[in-house]
């Protein structure tokens, strides 16, 4: 497929599309480079080929794929293949046909759906919501620095060459400076903070609203510059037009179209994806903004930016763009448009024209310690820690693949030489390796779970509620919840945790429905769960919606039960049976979830394995078989500990049985004393008829094995410790075919697949002392 092209109608050029391949002309196959596709196509393999082999080597280090993209940049451009250049002319001689066109269109597209859907994502509300401390680092951290700028950015004038740039030009150069430097980019803060795993901290959070604030101060100066730019270098009456066509967009977009984006949100059914026909329609008109934008002298993601402030994050719309778009943007169009934007640096020229920048590298340095300052003060002002503080204000400096963006606009536009631009690019390359590596040593939210108190059950005082955590994910997660409440004392205080993982969001939320809020929670059952769990008698609830991301929810969930107070989590196993007890399914992300929370609660865990049988009898007044195996350790006395609260309940019987290894001896063992006067207390409760006890002798692996299963058939509930410390018995041959390692041994043994029983499990491990 060809075009032909006439220049000043005389001299025909013919605009090659799509080749024959390589036999076209056997003796010279590079001719297929003649034609634009193959030329792309090249392009593209050649820089996911440099890509693949430096992240293959940094990601040794721990480092994520960003600064892979930009390294790969360097080493196509100027300073050693120069692929920009080598196909600059493959298509013809023609400016207007440049063989980097194409690969050109694929970046721009990339910039277009990063900012639209990194806009969609970014919850609005998240500006101030979160009280007037991020406000206010916000604001300085964009005003003082600007400002700080601008009084040094006329000194050091006459010393400007002019055969590097005309003195004027120069100003404008430090003022490009000083305003990139001011600003924070969300795209860049939300990656670090999402490869930090930060992103609910309070840390994030902080971060995440005083970038937010920033963002509307710079784009406002931003339109602002440009207006002015063109009224000085284009005309006053261009400059007014521009004007008048900014402010048609903007009533177009809160005018126009945010009503038909809520008609097309209360069309959708609720739990239903959002039609086809409107997303493809949001996608397209997100590029006609772009192009509108770009025809009126403004930068062509204005128009993005608008859109996607007014498109709802989160369900229907913001999950079904996500679901579409971002992988295709984040794993295919940004690392194009990073890489090709970082193929026009030219590093030489920071040497050869070091004395013409250096004012520049002294205004980024100013503006950076200013920032620095900004970002530290307010933060020490309220107390927060010290380190703590640091981390902020180098989040808030760090500059990363949003800020190429930027550079490579305002030097397409001649505000800034390239040895500025190879300067910039070089600095986010830096950060981009460096700030996630010295926040990781700075701030480590795992710290505030750390238990400097003893928060488990067995060292609860006798007078204090028994307070629990217990996390839902789906509906048939709540009658097992329930069931296992009711088997406790009426005097606990319960916390009910809904977890929904996060789509079509960046910011993770956290809903209490005891408070009268307007926010919308997108799973409906939560309001018949509210009304299943205040059915409890006499139990005092609290109702949270956590809506957060997958890798996130562990950390969720800590927080919860740190403010709560909790002393035991109760969270689902993932497996899925039946109602008549066959295996149904396995969530994968559940159970990841539980191995991450075993490693981080700041208090006991219990993973709950429901077979049906609890559920079944738990909800009704049917007696219930409780059964606990002891073998000994921390945990099977945390699991006694909670069994014996069940012990005022009529419905409840009791059996512990203690299975004992026909080797063990008498001990000394700190820990074989805390197990022996824990079962005293235990045999001297017999005489109530509540607690029956008794003992078996094992001999090793396959009798543990065919004792827990043939324990499993008598009892509705088994309750069992995770680890078993010093005490275990001899496990040959059972480690080996443990399927989940989050429940140990004899729990995986009861949540078996082949095992066949009705009996559901609860898996017990202690407050973890770090």
């Amino acid at each position: 497929m060809n075009t032909t092209s006439y220049i000043r109608g005389c001299i025909p050029l013919v605009f090659n599309i799509s080749s024959f391949g390589f036999w076209e002309n056997l003796k010279s196959p590079d001719v297929i480079f003649g034609y634009s596709l193959p030329l792309m196509e090249f392009q593209i393999l050649l820089i996911f080929v440099f890509i693949i082999i430096i992240h293959s080597f940094l990601r040794s280090f721990g480092i994520s794929p960003i600064p892979s993209y930009m390294l790969a940049g360097l080493i196509l451009g100027a300073q050693l293949f120069n692929l920009r250049e080598v196909s600059s002319r493959k298509l013809s001689w023609d400016p207007a046909l440049d063989g980097n066109g194409p690969l050109r269109g694929l970046s721009v597209c990339g910039n277009i759906m990063l900012a639209f859907l990194m806009t969609v994502k970014i919850s609005r509300r998240l500006a101030f919501n979160n009280g007037w401390l991020p406000i206010v680092i916000g604001t300085l951290s964009f005003i003082v620095p600007f400002l700080g700028g601008f009084c040094v950015r006329n000194l050091h004038t006459d010393n400007i060459d002019p055969y590097y740039m005309s003195p004027n030009k120069a100003l404008a150069e430090r003022i490009v400076v000083i305003s990139s430097q001011s600003s924070i980019l969300l795209p860049t803060v939300v990656h670090f903070l999402s490869e930090l795993k930060i992103l609910n901290s309070e840390l994030g959070r902080l971060v995440l609203s005083a970038s937010l604030i920033n963002d509307i101060f710079a784009s406002t100066v931003s339109i602002f510059a440009y207006l002015v730019g063109t009224y000085k270098n284009i005309s006053p009456m261009t400059a007014y037009r521009d004007l008048i066509a900014v402010i048609i967009l903007i009533l177009v977009v809160f005018c126009v179209l945010r009503p038909v984006v809520e008609w097309i949100v209360e069309r959708t059914p609720e739990g239903k994806p959002v039609a086809d026909v409107y997303v493809h329609a949001v996608v397209l008109s997100v590029i006609a903004s772009a192009a509108y934008s770009s025809f009126f002298n403004m930068k062509y993601l204005l128009g993005p930016f608008l859109l996607g402030i007014i498109t709802p994050e989160g369900p229907p719309i913001g999950s079904a763009l996500e679901a579409k778009y971002e992988a295709l943007t984040m794993n295919v169009l940004i690392p194009i448009s990073i890489t090709f934007s970082t193929m026009r640096c030219d590093v030489m020229k920071i040497v050869y024209q070091y004395d013409d920048i250096w004012y520049n590298i002294f205004l980024m340095t100013f503006t950076g310690f200013l920032k620095m300052a900004t970002g530290m003060v307010p933060c020490l002002y309220c107390k927060i820690p010290f380190k703590e503080a640091i981390a902020a204000s180098l989040l808030l400096c760090s500059k990363s693949f949003s800020e190429i963006f930027l550079y490579e606009s305002t030097y397409d536009d001649s505000y800034i030489s390239q040895a500025t631009y190879t300067f910039l690019i070089t600095c986010a390359l830096i950060n981009s390796g460096v700030i996630p590596t010295a926040l990781a040593g700075l701030y480590d939210p795992k710290r505030k779970y750390v238990g400097y108190q003893k928060k488990n059950i067995m060292n609860l005082k006798p007078d204090s509620d028994l307070r629990i955590l217990t996390c839902i994910h789906r509906p048939e997660n709540i009658s097992a919840a329930i069931s296992f409440l009711q088997l406790l004392p009426s005097t606990i205080v319960v916390t009910v945790l809904h977890l929904v993982k996060l789509v079509g969001k960046t910011v993770p939320v956290l809903i209490s429905h005891n408070k009268q809020i307007n926010r919308v929670v997108t799973n409906s059952y939560i309001h018949t769960a509210n009304l299943a769990f205040s059915q409890l008698e006499s139990v005092t609830m609290t109702m949270f919606t956590a809506i957060t991301h997958e890798n996130l929810m562990h950390d969720e969930i800590c927080k919860v039960a740190l403010e709560q107070a909790t002393s035991i989590i109760i969270v689902p196993s993932g497996r899925k049976w039946t109602v008549d007890g066959t295996f149904e399914s396995e969530d994968e992300a559940i159970r990841r979830l539980n191995e991450s929370l075993l490693k981080s609660a700041s208090c006991s865990i219990g993973i709950l394995v429901d077979r049906g049988q609890l559920s079944l009898k738990g909800t009704r007044k049917f007696n219930i078989d409780v059964g606990v195996i002891f073998i000994g350790g921390k945990d099977d006395r945390e699991a006694l500990s909670l069994v014996k609260k069940m012990k005022q309940n009529p419905r409840v019987k009791i059996t512990v049985i203690r299975l004992i290894s026909d080797r063990e001896t008498e001990s000394t063992n700190w820990d074989y004393i805390l197990d022996h006067e824990v079962l005293e207390d235990f045999k001297d409760t017999e005489a109530t008829n509540s607690i029956a006890y008794t003992e078996r002798i094992v001999t090793g692996g396959p009798e543990v094995a065919t004792t827990v299963r043939s324990l499993s058939e008598d009892y509705d509930l088994m309750v069992v410790g995770r680890d078993h410390g010093m005490a275990s018995p001899d496990f040959d041959g059972l480690m080996e075919w443990v399927e989940l390692p989050e429940l140990g041994v004899i729990g995986d043994l009861l949540a078996s697949r082949e095992l066949d029983s009705r009996v559901s499990v609860l898996v017990v491990q202690q407050q973890q002392q770090t």
